[in-house]
């Protein structure tokens, strides 16, 4: 009763909130280690050529985009007992789980493109399950709670949950790929990241059994229609728009750690604690953007967590020439900004699907969430092709596992990718968010009943 009451008042129970971030053990496996790992494992362990890699790693991504809001979709109609996005996350989550395994299980086929084609049908598999894992668990937010800044905390959760993951996930799986040694490093590698993957799972699934279910009919008419509706929704447009560019500059910075790591660097090793400078901050200060999200509203606060990601962006351009502290540093300043750059964004989007539902008395939140989880997998895919790219124009060599001495050019591709571009996409973005003007005011405003649509 006592948790019934502080749902009914827009509070959630600890407990929900916990339960609910647990799903980003999930997120933030799958989210960081193909990012991280994929690349360098279909470079330098398979073979193949930068461009093509990046065009592996780039396609299932590209193909969640189209799949996502159709997820999304599905989810809105969804009728169960437990709601329509509940059922999802085990339904999905353990799909993704076993397939997320067998990504880095190529056995030794004898021929490039067979090994290549492993990696993408797993990888399509995977990332289809994650569509409808992913989707409805970020739908969740909007019905489960009607208050603006509960959503801030409760994201608040996720985000710290999500930054132990990756930086559990990130700092483990070169060590543990490293420690075994070749393939079987990648296969011992990816088993491990799926187990975590399937303890989350289970975690969002079991932990949010006590949220409420949204009360809010499915939107009306097809899914052209509903996306149709979607895209005129001004605000989260902007929102979308620069989530997916900062998306992008994420995924140059994952794909370059290992790289950076090992050949500019020169310090196998240095990729962990690149992962754990990265992403500590993130453990402290989640909390801290919170609260100065309450005092100065979620827009300024996203603002100012995006200009320090790019001047740590910026400062880790003197990799080549500067002591590795530099880069470190460097490095723990992009988590401070990364740790905002999350919190503000994602408690942001289901202020927009919550306002729409609550204006129209039409649930599209899975709709919302589903073109906002399209343009993210977007943005993050795109970084590694982008960064593959940039491999390629510097002249990266690719091997099949052993120490190939690389240009002068690569190097300065491998740090420019991982610094100069990024902090570029992260300033580029803000001309996006400045145009962006939904507060409390009018969230609250939205959500009294009477106003009209």
């Amino acid at each position: 009763m006592a948790d019934s009451s502080a749902a009914s008042a827009g509070a959630l129970p600890r407990s929900v909130r916990i339960g609910y971030g647990s799903g980003s053990v999930a997120t933030g496996a799958f989210g960081t280690v193909p990012g991280l790992m994929l690349l360098p494992y279909l470079t330098d362990q398979l073979g193949i050529a930068a461009l093509w890699a990046g065009l592996i790693v780039f396609l299932p991504k590209a193909w969640d985009v189209v799949l996502n809001p159709i997820a999304g979709r599905i989810s809105d109609r969804t009728v169960d007992p437990a709601g329509p996005r509940r059922p999802w996350l085990l339904r999905a989550g353990i799909m993704l789980a076993g397939a997320f395994a067998l990504i880095f299980a190529a056995p030794d086929l004898g021929s490039q493109g067979l090994e290549a084609a492993w990696v993408l049908v797993f990888f399509v598999l995977a990332a289809s399950a994650y569509a409808f894992f992913q989707v409805p668990y970020v739908a969740m937010p909007a019905e489960i709670t009607s208050s603006y800044h509960e959503r801030t905390r409760l994201m608040t959760a996720r985000v710290a949950i999500l930054a132990f993951t990756i930086m559990l996930a990130g700092a483990t799986a070169p060590v543990i790929r490293d420690a075994v040694g070749g393939r079987a490093g990648y296969q011992v590698m990816g088993l491990v990241m799926a187990l975590i993957i399937a303890v989350g799972v289970v975690s969002a699934y079991v932990g949010t059994r006590r949220a409420p279910i949204g009360a809010v009919e499915a939107g009306a008419g097809s899914l052209r229609d509903q996306l149709r509706i979607v895209a005129t929704a001004r605000d989260f447009r902007l929102l979308l728009s620069t989530f997916m560019l900062q998306g992008l500059a994420i995924g140059c910075m994952l794909a370059g750690v290992d790289y950076l790591a090992r050949e500019v660097l020169e310090n196998q090793g240095a990729s962990t604690l690149l992962f754990v400078c990265f992403v500590g901050p993130a453990l402290v200060l989640t909390p801290v953007w919170a609260a100065y999200g309450e005092r100065v509203g979620k827009k300024q606060g996203y603002v100012v967590a995006s200009l320090i990601l790019a001047a740590g962006a910026a400062l880790a351009a003197f990799a080549q020439v500067a002591p590795a502290v530099l880069v470190f540093t460097a490095t723990a300043l992009v988590g401070v900004g990364y740790a905002g750059c999350q919190v503000f964004p994602m408690a942001m989007l289901p202020d927009a699907a919550a306002t729409d539902a609550a204006r129209t008395g039409e649930n599209r939140a899975g709709v919302y969430t589903g073109v906002w989880t399209a343009g993210e997998t977007l943005g993050l895919a795109l970084g590694p092709g982008v960064f593959a790219i940039v491999l390629a124009v510097g002249g990266y060599v690719s091997s099949e596992g052993g120490d190939v001495a690389q240009p002068g050019s690569a190097l300065t591709a491998i740090t420019l990718g991982f610094s100069v571009l990024p902090a570029v996409l992260i300033l580029l973005s803000l001309w996006w968010l400045s145009r962006y003007s939904l507060d409390a005011d009018e969230v609250a405003a939205a959500a009294r009943p009477g106003v009209p649509a």
